[in-house]
């Protein structure tokens, strides 16, 4: 009986011992961070201490500048080196007069941090170490919000970081003041949201969502919560609502993927489509899922932090909870281990499959602070065969197309390619996912092929990216409007990838679908009037100047006769020699794209033009009627009435609207005024008027589907073969021209008349009536 006791106990013991050595797991060994002590030995706390008014402690990390970071607890500090040296509090000076030091929200836009004190935004310029106060902010705030993106050297990555909103949380939507700054939270103007009056609801947060190209504005109403979007086409719906219970923190995951996390002490909820579907996340044991959200777990959430590509959660029971925001699902998977929490401990990435644990600690003698660290590793944890994680079926995924931007213009298309090796044996599913399918129509086909290298199957991906409104593959109405520049992220992965996957992160690229800014057009120019000799080339770059007579041109560009003649000096550095046309031929210019210095196509697209000098010698050979025009086209005339002050040469791509378009509702009134659009559809050509002279012309591509660029140039052109207009008056040239033609006709037709029947009868009246005369004057004289 004794032996059997005896080996129960130690088969009980034998049994035991793997759980006890998983629970007894050190996930970490703490270190403190003591260094720069001697730099503060002086120092002291300058202005008014900052503190959060969260009971949770929050770390901001700056996603580009990765040593950059901000700690939200019952202190704040700022660092620049991530926290590797002591720091003292920070504050802010008293002169800013913020009042009661409390934060409420925080965001790192580039070179600036921003801080709601006291309902207001501050923004400290850690570069220049100065304080300044926002401007434009009429109302109390109590959150900002923003994102930021990591390529600065683009337009569209710069508007992204600079692009912040400041709003009143809790207040009621319908008339509560929302305030955007364009240019990094320096100065705001208030927000015009669409149908905002007609929202029922408290505002939760408001977002610009780039991966979506949208405006996204939480709504809260009786413990449910909804995405309402600002463009088409999902602004004709709302998001599907999610429980809403309790204040939730909302994180924006770097990387302008779309990828939103929602938490609080007691819930954890995703979306990866910028909050059009929220859902809970499970926790899973090995392949098998445990509970269906962490809510179920029956834990207090602390501290949440996030990366591009995976998620990591502290509680106030001590556990860490880690999963991957894979392409298709995420989860997560809980560690146990020593006591790692503490009431103002933070969580944050340092790197892929690394999590450090913060805690700042005070010191008696220093006003700085220490930081004890408790860095994790993620794959050793998960190697672990206690967790029952399987194995990552990838050996291998790379492509050069990783963490780049790329821009794609309308009408053209982009290559990525991509080298996938997986295990022995093992077969997987590559996929390319798109951020942003609504606003752009944008769609990913990879095409796959294989070799086999060194025994192992290689798998070349090659991912083709083009707007399906060029493809003839999407619904017009699935799309918001395609004249409008927008922004996406491709993102590459293995479907259903495994959790141990640590160091197999995805492919992603940032694509500006907009304008190519290498891009520009250039008027062919085969024949100048340099070439046929009738100007100068050096004459023209030696201070060159005409004068434009006052009867053909207007200053303000109205077709009326000007007061006085025009000088104009020519600038040959920009417009070389003038193009050479004949005046009398129609004409049109031939319009080249270049792209990077080499030669694209011939441009078809409609364009129009205007003489900058105010010339208006010259018109067009077809008219509204002619032209086949359904409504009422455009002109010069209207579009500079409507531009005010946004300048004279501002017919472009964004306010053209064709005459040939069915949605058009401006009727024809005018049919037989000139139409003033050149290509496309129609073989409008310029004609010139008996003018001799040059032309300097600008010319702009306002068709809306060609380029997301405003392209446009100046050129000029030399008309000649035009006689000069006679000074005369008319009737001086006519009366003695008739004189002149009467006189010829009758010394040609007079002697042909005298061998006729009639001209013997005349020649024999006249000799008659002389020879009367002859006796007249004889009898006279006697």
């Amino acid at each position: 009986m004794l032996v059997l006791m005896l080996v129960a106990m130690l088969v009980a013991a034998t049994t035991l011992q793997p759980c006890l050595l998983a629970s007894a797991r050190q996930l970490c060994r703490t270190h403190m961070v003591r260094t720069g002590k001697v730099f503060h030995v002086r120092q002291q706390i300058q202005g008014d201490q900052l503190y959060f008014s969260s009971m949770t402690s929050h770390l901001i990390k700056h996603p580009c500048k990765k040593n950059i970071a901000l700690y939200l607890g019952r202190r704040l500090f700022f660092t620049r080196d991530n926290f590797r040296s002591s720091l003292l509090p920070l504050s802010i000076p008293t002169s800013m007069k913020a009042g009661l030091p409390e934060v409420t929200s925080a965001h790192i836009a580039g070179s600036v941090l921003l801080l709601v004190v006291s309902r207001k935004v501050y923004i400290y310029n850690y570069e220049a170490n100065y304080w300044n106060t926002s401007i434009g902010i009429e109302h109390p705030v109590s959150h900002v919000s923003g994102d930021n993106c990591c390529y600065s050297g683009h337009p569209f990555c710069v508007d992204i970081s600079n692009s912040v909103f400041a709003y009143l949380h809790g207040d009621q939507i319908s008339q509560t003041n929302i305030y955007f700054s364009n240019n990094g939270g320096f100065r705001y103007q208030k927000f015009a949201y669409e149908k905002q009056a007609e929202l029922v609801g408290s505002l939760g947060g408001i977002f610009y969502f780039h991966s979506l190209s949208q405006v996204g504005l939480l709504l809260i109403d009786q413990g449910k919560a909804r995405f309402s979007y600002s463009e088409h086409p999902l602004n004709f719906s709302f998001g599907l609502p999610f429980d809403y219970n309790g204040t939730l923190n909302i994180l924006i995951t770097p990387g302008q993927k779309g990828i939103l996390i929602f938490w609080f002490e007691r819930s954890l909820l995703l979306s990866r489509n910028s909050g059009q579907l929220v859902y809970p996340l499970q926790v899973k044991e090995g392949p098998h899922t445990l509970l269906s959200s962490i809510s179920e777990a029956n834990v207090t959430i602390y501290s949440v932090a996030a990366n591009e590509y995976e998620l990591a959660v502290l509680t106030q029971e001590n556990n860490l909870y880690y999963g991957s925001l894979g392409i298709l699902s995420s989860s997560l998977i809980k560690f146990t281990g020593q006591n790692i929490w503490s009431q103002e401990a933070a969580l944050m990435f340092t790197d892929v499959g690394r999590v450090e644990i913060l805690v700042p600690l005070s010191d008696p003698v220093f006003p700085a602070f220490d930081f004890e660290k408790c860095p994790i590793n993620i794959q050793e944890i998960l190697m672990d065969p206690q967790l029952q994680v399987d194995v990552c079926k990838v050996e291998l995924l790379q492509g050069e197309f990783d963490n780049k931007m790329y821009t794609i213009d309308m009408n053209s298309e982009l290559e990525l390619t991509a080298l996938m090796i997986p295990r022995p044996g093992m077969s997987l599913v590559p996929l390319a996912m798109v951020s942003n399918p609504h606003s752009l129509g944008l769609q990913a086909v990879i095409y796959e092929d294989g070799y086999t290298y060194d025994g192992n199957t290689r798998h070349r991906l090659n991912i083709s990216l083009r707007q399906q409104h060029h493809w003839g593959r999407a619904d017009p109405n699935f799309t918001s409007s395609i004249k409008r520049p927008t922004g996406s992220t491709i993102t590459l992965d293995i479907a259903n990838k495994e959790i141990s996957c640590v160091d197999l992160k995805p492919l992603t690229a940032l694509i500006s679908v907009g304008c190519d800014q290498e891009k520009k057009i250039v008027i062919q120019n085969e024949i100048s009037a340099c070439y046929n000799g009738i100007l100068d080339p050096v004459g023209l770059q030696d201070n060159y100047s005409y004068v434009i007579e006052r009867e053909a041109y207007d200053p303000n560009f109205q077709g009326q006769k000007a007061s006085e003649d025009l000088v104009v000096h020519y600038h040959y550095e920009k417009l070389g020699c003038p193009h050479l046309v004949y005046y009398n031929t129609p004409w049109k210019p031939v319009v080249e794209l270049w792209r990077e210095g080499k030669f694209q196509e011939v441009i078809q697209a409609e364009f129009v033009l205007l003489e900058v000098n105010g010339l208006f010698t010259y018109t067009y050979s077809l008219t509204a009627n002619t032209a086949l025009c359904r409504s009422q086209p455009q002109n010069w005339t209207t579009i500079m009435s409507d531009a005010g002050d946004k300048g004279l040469f501002s017919w472009n791509r964004e306010n053209y609207v064709s005459c040939h378009d069915p949605d058009n509702e401006a009727p024809l009134m005018w049919p037989d005024v000139p139409y003033q659009i050149l290509g496309g559809p129609t073989a409008n050509k310029v004609i010139f008027e008996q003018r001799n002279g040059i032309y300097i012309f600008y010319i702009s591509i306002v068709d809306p589907y060609y380029s997301y660029c405003h392209l446009e140039t100046t050129f000029s052109v030399y008309v000649y073969g035009a006689f000069p207009l006679s000074v005369i008056p008319t009737a001086v040239i006519i009366i003695p021209l008739v004189v002149m033609l009467l006189s010829v006709w009758l010394v040609y037709a007079i002697p042909k008349l005298l061998h006729t029947e009639k001209g013997l009868r005349f020649k024999s009246f006249w000799a008659h009536l002389c020879r009367r005369c002859r006796k007249a004057c004889f009898r006279g004289g006697n």
